[in-house]
C-alpha cells in the first residue's frame, strides 16, 4: 500500500515539475530580447520586462534546469540550463573583484553590486549542479572560485561561522540584512543553511566527476567532456573540512538545545539576537539538508551524531503543522505574533523533510505527514490555470494576490527540487515490493 502511494506520488510530481513548473519558466520567463530570463511576473500574471534580475533568481533557475536535465534527461532542460549558465557568467560574476552581484538591470548591467554570501552560495549551488549534469569543467572552476570567495571574505576565524555580506570591494557593511524582513545581525541561520547546501553539492559534484569512468559527447556544448577531472587534493580536503565544520556549526551553535528549533540571528560571538523566533519551514528544510550533508560526507561518526538531531528538528517543526497537512511560516514567541500564511516554499520543504525521515528511518507517520502536505499543495497551491505555484494562501484559505508569481524571491527551486527529490528517492520503488 505504501509503495502504491509513493508510485502515484512520483507520477504526480513528474507531471507537475514538467508540465506546471518548468513549462511556465520555459514559455513565459525566457527573455529573448535581452538574454537570460525576465525578472518578474506579478500575482496578476503581468510580465514586467524591465524588472531587475536578481542573482538568487538566476542561480536558482540555473540549478532547477540543470537538476531537471540530470534527473529527467530532457534536451529542452539542458538548453535552458545552458542559457541560464551563460547569462549568469556574463552578467553576474564580478570580473574585477570576484564574487557575484546582488542584481543587474533588465539589460544585464550591474545594479546592486553588494556581495551577499547567501547569493554567492546559490551561485555555487547552481554552477555545481550544472557541472554535475553536464560534466562542464568551466562551471566547476567557477563554483570552486566562489567557494574560495566565501572562505576568504565571509569566514570568521575567531568565532567560527560566516558573516552575511560585504560591499562590492569586500569592505564592511553597516546593513547586512538579506531582505527588509530580516533583522540586522552579522550572522544568520538562513545564510548558513544556504552555504551548507551548496558546499554539499560542490563536494558531491567533485567526487562524482572524479569517479566517472566514461565520457559522453554533449552536442550543445560542442566538445567531448574530459574523463577525469583533476581538482587539487588540497582543494577537496578544504571543501570537505568546510562541510564538516558547517555540520558542527548547525549542531553546536545554531540549534537551540532546549527547543530543538533553529535560532535565526546571531552576533559575531554567536549570542542569539532578535528574540525568540521560530521558522518552521527552515526547521524542516534544515532537517533534511543537514542530513544530506552528513550522508554525502560519508563519515559514520558524523552521521551517528547528526541523525538523532535530524529527527529532533523535524519533530520541533511539527509545531507549525495544521490538521490539513500544511505548515505555517514562523512565529515570534516574544511578541506573540504568528505569521500563519501558508507559503509555497514551506510546503515544498515540508514534503521533502518528512519523506526523508520515511526513506532513511522507516517512519510511516512521517510519510503520512509528507503526503498530506502534498495533497494540500495539489488542491491549494498549484496554479493549474496559469502555471507555477501561488506564493501562498492566507489562514482563512483566501489566495495571496499581492506577492509575485515569479520574481526576485519566487523561483522554480523549492518546488522543482521537491519533485526531483521524490522522483530520485522513490522513482525505483516497485508496486509489489
Amino acid at each position: 500500500m505504501m509503495n502504491q502511494m509513493l508510485n502515484t506520488t512520483v507520477k504526480e510530481m513528474q507531471d507537475v515539475v514538467e508540465n506546471n513548473i518548468l513549462r511556465f519558466w520555459l514559455d513565459r520567463m525566457q527573455d529573448h530580447e535581452n538574454g537570460g530570463f525576465y525578472g518578474r511576473i506579478d500575482a496578476n500574471e503581468v510580465l514586467h520586462k524591465d524588472a531587475e534580475k536578481g542573482a538568487i533568481l538566476n542561480a536558482r533557475i540555473l540549478w532547477s534546469f540543470s537538476a531537471a536535465y540530470r534527473v529527467l534527461g530532457n534536451q529542452e532542460y539542458l538548453d535552458a540550463a545552458k542559457r541560464a549558465y551563460e547569462y549568469f557568467i556574463e552578467h553576474f560574476i564580478d570580473p574585477e573583484y570576484g564574487g557575484v552581484y546582488w542584481s543587474v538591470d533588465y539589460l544585464g548591467r550591474p545594479l546592486d553590486t553588494k556581495k551577499q554570501f547567501y547569493a554567492i552560495g546559490f551561485a555555487i549551488y547552481g554552477l555545481s549542479e550544472y557541472a554535475r549534469a553536464t560534466g562542464d569543467r568551466e562551471a566547476l572552476d567557477y563554483a570552486i572560485s566562489l567557494y574560495e570567495c566565501i572562505e576568504q571574505h565571509a569566514f570568521d576565524p575567531e568565532h567560527n561561522g560566516y558573516i552575511e555580506a560585504c560591499t562590492r570591494e569586500w569592505g564592511q557593511m553597516a546593513d547586512m540584512r538579506l531582505s527588509d524582513l530580516d533583522a540586522n545581525y552579522p550572522k544568520s541561520q538562513n545564510t548558513h543553511l544556504h552555504i551548507i547546501e551548496p558546499y554539499t553539492n560542490l563536494y558531491r559534484c567533485i567526487r562524482e566527476m572524479q569517479a566517472a569512468t566514461t565520457c559522453n559527447y554533449v552536442s550543445v556544448l560542442g566538445s567531448v567532456l574530459p574523463v577525469d577531472v583533476v581538482v587539487p587534493t588540497e582543494t577537496l580536503i578544504r571543501i570537505e573540512g568546510s562541510l564538516r565544520n558547517l555540520i558542527h556549526i548547525f549542531t553546536d551553535y545554531i540549534l537551540n538545545p532546549e527547543t530543538h528549533h533553529l535560532d535565526l540571528f546571531f552576533e559575531m560571538d554567536w549570542t542569539r539576537g532578535a528574540g525568540q523566533l521560530e521558522s518552521y519551514g527552515h526547521d524542516i528544510e534544515c532537517s533534511w539538508l543537514m542530513h544530506e550533508a552528513a550522508l554525502v560526507l560519508g563519515d559514520q561518526q558524523v552521521l551517528r551524531k547528526v541523525e538523532p538531531i535530524v529527527r529532533e528538528v523535524a519533530k520541533a517543526s511539527e509545531k507549525g503543522l495544521r490538521p490539513d497537512g500544511s505548515m505555517i511560516h514562523e512565529a515570534n514567541l516574544d511578541t506573540g505574533h504568528v505569521d500563519d500564511d501558508l507559503h509555497w516554499w514551506v510546503q515544498a520543504e515540508n514534503v521533502v523533510g518528512w519523506l526523508n525521515l520515511y526513506q532513511h528511518f522507516g517512519d510511516e507517520d512521517a510519510l503520512q505527514k509528507g503526503l498530506r502536505c502534498w495533497d494540500y499543495v495539489k488542491t491549494q497551491i498549484i496554479d493549474y490555470e496559469h502555471g507555477e505555484w501561488h506564493w501562498s494562501r492566507h489562514p482563512d484559505g483566501t489566495l495571496n494576490t499581492v506577492d509575485d508569481k515569479a520574481g526576485f524571491w519566487k523561483c522554480p527551486y523549492h518546488n522543482s527540487r521537491m519533485c526531483l527529490e521524490v522522483i530520485e528517492r522513490f522513482g525505483g520503488v516497485k508496486e509489489n515490493s
